[in-house]
């Protein structure tokens, strides 16, 4: 079995056991420290050897990095390239994940998370690649967990759906980016030490007939935003919408956490 396959079927596996921008920069570094917190012994090593040329052993400082080099001329090339796999859209509203029409020649978060997995695996590449592709895999998991990205909706994932929220103009894809997270009050540390008190996160049954988790994943997204209520009517974000959405939001930041350090932990161990 290759190594791409044994890591699919672990991951598979992982769907239906329970123990264990996409988001602005707050959901992201939660994201990643939650997935930090669960690392395996061997896998927090080659994080920190991957990690040592920026100066830094924390997944969370890298987090937003595939979204900071679109104001950076130097990486332009690489922004080009790397912008359409921060998100999904399924072209007919039904989630239900069709490569040839949803992830057309690979540009799409599901196909670019399996990219940088494979990159980041493979001992044969030079740590700086292997670098960069820790970054988008740290970044992706995040993106692919934030509902938004992988909606079906020809709204640009909530950006032209304007709303009200906090009584100014916003969009809902602003408001779940991290509207919403910024009202808990917290800071990254106390962020995902709050969710990570919950204790192991149960993770969502498998999608028949899915064998691909990344696409299982973005399914997930899709289908949240299907859901009754998830769109205001009246276009107003208030209270009963925070109590009701915010608790969906923190769920896709804990299962984001639970399988970025799943991932990390089967890809980075020898």
């Amino acid at each position: 079995m290759s190594a791409t396959r044994r890591l699919t079927t672990a991951l598979l596996a992982c769907l239906i056991v329970a123990p264990v921008q996409a988001w602005g920069p707050l959901g992201h570094s939660v994201v990643a420290e939650l997935a930090q917190r669960h690392l395996s012994p061997a896998a927090e090593a080659e994080v920190e050897r991957l990690l040592a040329p920026d100066h830094t052993h924390s997944l969370a400082d890298i987090s937003s990095w595939p979204d900071q080099i679109q104001d950076d001329p130097a990486q332009a090339v690489l922004w080009k390239q790397t912008r359409p796999l921060h998100y999904i859209d399924f072209r007919t509203g039904d989630c239900n994940y069709t490569p040839p029409r949803d992830c057309k020649d690979g540009k799409c978060v599901v196909a670019g998370l399996q990219h940088y997995v494979d990159v980041l695996g493979d001992r044969s590449q030079s740590d700086a690649a292997r670098l960069e592709a820790l970054k988008f895999v740290v970044h992706f998991a995040g993106d692919i967990h934030q509902p938004l990205h992988a909606g079906s909706r020809d709204d640009k994932g909530g950006n032209t759906y304007q709303v009200q929220f906090e009584g100014k103009g916003s969009n809902l894809h602003r408001v779940w980016d991290s509207g919403m997270l910024k009202t808990r009050g917290l800071d990254v540390q106390a962020y995902a030490q709050t969710l990570d008190a919950h204790g192991p996160v149960s993770m969502p049954l498998p999608i028949a007939p899915l064998d691909n988790p990344y696409a299982q994943w973005a399914e997930e997204s899709c289908r949240i935003t299907a859901e009754a209520g998830f769109y205001p009517a009246d276009h107003k974000i208030g209270q009963a919408y925070v109590d009701a959405e915010l608790p969906v939001a923190e769920m896709r930041l804990r299962e984001g956490g639970r399988r970025l350090a799943e991932v990390l932990n089967l890809t980075l161990t020898p």
